[in-house]
């Protein structure tokens, strides 16, 4: 075949080997893209002539990853502020934030110039010592202090930020879904659980386009390195998740090499009116809904906060936690939830319900199959996001009725320890399935909750294989897959879950030429270095945005 003039540019990439995803193609050695997409592999792309060579030096070359529950904002916030993350002991804590206080110029302090900010902070990493809250004051001079947990669903404050919110500290307000916990006499220690947090992000929000689109500029810079090119961002414009109504915006905005889908959190969504012929409408101005952009940009599920965290022990169970007296709780009204979702899914939403205990897990699975009895399935499918703990009926009903579970296996690595205290090692055999998901033919993607942890695809895969703790502890062994099942889980699996199945994920004639080019192949090194492998290059839409190619 030979190029013409009008044709646009043939790029050719030789010199690697294509792990492509592809069952009926596993493997390639050439491939030749077009206008963002690729047409053909090994010999058929050869034939052409005229065409611009990558040598891609021997790499490993895998569809590009897809993290299908992010966070990138608050990712991108992570890098602006003060970083907790190795702070093991109290007194580090202390010692970090009096340090970011005495540099002011530093980004360290946070967006808000008033406000010193921390994230990171992982309080299981204290082996029971508490923060004080008498000792932040000292610390933080006067000013106020956030300090948001890694878990995403607590943060702890000083006595300067409680003032601020209008706290009485020897009086706290009792709050649904949530608590302003106090001491043994009754007083405010600083900690917010779940919908407490509100208080505080009344004050701070709705924060500044400009901060969301710096923001979101750093954190997709930093994905391209990991080889991401596609990311969904489980919960924006609304909620304690979200940073401003106006967030999608800052998307348009900003300059971002990946790929996006964004979900709204359900609190978004509101009435619509519309021709009196019509039924009242229920969803975002001018009736966008799931599906709504293209393949740079496109409008997600509707996210829907059930339960909390295991870590916080607010995630609802069945029976008791190991370490505690009770079985934590909803985080509203089920009625009210189970209404609010198929309100949306009647309208043409997809739904996308945090569940992590297996008491949440069951009613998200309920709302979901009486969705589809009612209204059918979607094109994008419904999810259940995390899965902290799942049994096994409940998996073989999500199989029945085309229900995506999302597990997030790097957080047996880095919180492994901690949440087999607090469910007990006989219940991490049914804690963030992969195996069983995949034994009962459901399909599994690959996702983080970046940055509740450690985001890089890489990483995950490796956490999904060995599923070992940060002591080196084993975590619900049953529940390891293979290499090439994680893989898989972060490439077709991930499209077909986010609604793209046949449009990426594989390396194959007429998908998007999203690739990631890798020094080492993650299905022969040993499981534990798949982590380890560098990622040399990304491309998105046949366009190098990381890497020396």
């Amino acid at each position: 075949m030979r190029s013409s003039l009008n044709q646009s540019p043939i790029t050719l990439i030789e010199n690697a080997r294509f792990l492509t995803q592809d069952p009926q193609n596993p493997v390639a050695d050439a491939v030749a893209i077009v206008e963002g997409k690729i047409i053909a592999l090994d010999e058929s792309a050869r034939r052409f002539q005229n065409v611009e060579k990558i040598d891609a030096e021997g790499a490993i070359v895998v569809p590009g990853f897809n993290d299908v529950h992010a966070h990138s904002v608050w990712f991108g916030q992570t890098l602006l502020e003060i970083d907790l993350s190795q702070s093991k002991t109290p007194g580090a804590v202390y010692e970090a934030l009096a340090g970011a206080l005495k540099h002011e110029g530093s980004e360290q302090l946070g967006a808000k110039p008033q406000w010193l900010i921390a994230s990171g902070f992982n309080p299981n990493l204290l082996e029971g010592a508490e923060l004080e809250i008498n000792k932040l004051d000292r610390s933080t001079g006067g000013r106020p202090l956030l300090i948001k947990h890694n878990s995403g669903h607590a943060y702890t404050v000083n006595s300067k930020a409680l003032e601020i919110a209008g706290v009485d500290p020897r009086d706290p307000v009792e709050i649904e879904g949530g608590e302003i916990v106090t001491d043994q006499d009754g007083l405010a220690t600083g900690l917010l659980d779940e919908n407490a947090m509100r208080i505080i992000q009344d004050i701070l929000q709705p924060e500044a386009s400009s901060e969301l689109v710096q923001a979101l500029e750093r954190a997709t810079q930093h994905y391209v390195t990991e080889g991401l090119t596609s990311v969904t961002d489980a919960g924006v414009a609304g909620g304690w998740i979200g940073h401003s109504p106006r967030e999608i915006s800052a998307y348009q905005a900003a300059e971002i090499p990946t790929r996006m889908q964004l979900m709204p959190t359900i609190d978004v969504l509101h009435n619509l009116s519309g021709h009196t012929s019509e039924e009242p409408g229920y969803g975002i101005d001018t009736g966008l809904r799931t599906g709504f952009g293209d393949d740079k940009l496109q409008i997600g599920p509707t996210k829907i906060f059930t339960d909390g965290s295991l870590l916080g022990t607010t995630a609802a169970m069945s029976e008791d936690y190991q370490c505690c007296s009770h079985h934590g709780y909803f985080q509203g009204d089920v009625e009210e939830m189970r209404g609010q979702a198929l309100r949306a899914a009647s309208l043409g939403w997809s739904l996308a319900l945090h569940a992590i205990g297996d008491a949440a897990v069951e009613f998200s699975i309920g709302v979901i199959m009486e969705a589809i009895d009612s209204f059918g399935a979607p094109s994008m499918p419904h999810r259940i996001e995390h899965g902290g703990v799942v049994q096994d009926d409940q998996i073989k009903r999500m199989a029945d009725y085309g229900i995506i579970l999302v597990p997030q296996p790097r957080f047996i690595r880095e919180f492994g320890d901690s949440m087999a205290e607090k469910i007990g090692v006989e219940r991490t055999n049914l804690s963030y399935p992969a195996k069983r998901l995949l034994d009962a033919g459901m399909v599994l993607p690959g996702s983080s909750d970046r940055p509740v942890a450690n985001g890089a695809p890489l990483k995950v895969m490796e956490a999904f294989v060995n599923r070992e703790t940060e002591t080196g502890e084993l975590y619900g062994t049953s529940e390891r897959i293979t290499a090439e099942e994680a893989l898989y889980a972060y490439t077709a699996g991930s499209a077909y879950v986010t609604g793209w199945g046949g449009k990426k994920g594989q390396i194959k004639p007429g998908q998007l030429a999203d690739l990631a080019f890798l020094e080492d192949n993650p299905l022969e090194v040993a499981s534990t270095s798949i982590g380890s492998i560098e990622v040399v290059g990304t491309m998105v839409g046949g366009e190098m945005v990381h890497g020396k190619f």
